[in-house]
């Protein structure tokens, strides 16, 4: 029979690393990445702020610039964390980065997820009545059950 050794506590070593905030525009979600930015900085870790450009059909697309559109969303969206992170740089920091990618939103985050070897996921509530029926991109990455999700209202 052998001895159980005592554990030792690694000090640095636990929590996560890096955490993916969806992020579109919407109140939600800036509140989200705004819950995200304060766990990062407490646990050390990167915060990689995500946008999802959505992808339409060619049918949906005709006549309308979408990849142009969806590119200046990105942009605004990164000038407007920017500005955010210059006006509190003084109280705290945190290290981010933004990251694009294509596709439906749920796709999107998984896909970023699993590209960026996130340890944990957060997100805002859906703001839309349609998807108590067929569920938000929040309750999908729960069900996923890849990474721990926090939802933020």
């Amino acid at each position: 029979m052998t001895e159980r050794q005592p554990h030792q506590f690694e000090r640095g070593t636990d929590g996560p690393k890096v955490i993916v905030a969806g992020l579109d525009g919407s109140d939600s979600s800036m509140r989200a990445a705004a819950y995200a930015a304060g766990l990062a900085r407490r646990q050390g870790a990167v915060l990689a702020l995500v946008y999802v450009q959505p992808v339409l059909s060619a049918g949906a697309a005709l006549g309308a610039p979408v990849a142009d559109t969806t590119g200046e969303v990105a942009q605004g969206l990164v000038d407007e964390i920017r500005e955010a992170t210059h006006r509190v740089k003084d109280t705290w920091d945190v290290r981010w980065e933004f990251h694009t990618f294509r596709g439906d939103p749920y796709n999107g985050l998984v896909s970023a997820a699993d590209e960026l070897k996130a340890d944990a996921v957060v997100v805002g509530a859906s703001e839309s009545a349609g998807h108590r029926f067929i569920g938000s991109v929040a309750v999908r990455l729960v069900k996923a059950g890849r990474w721990p999700v926090t939802v933020v209202p």
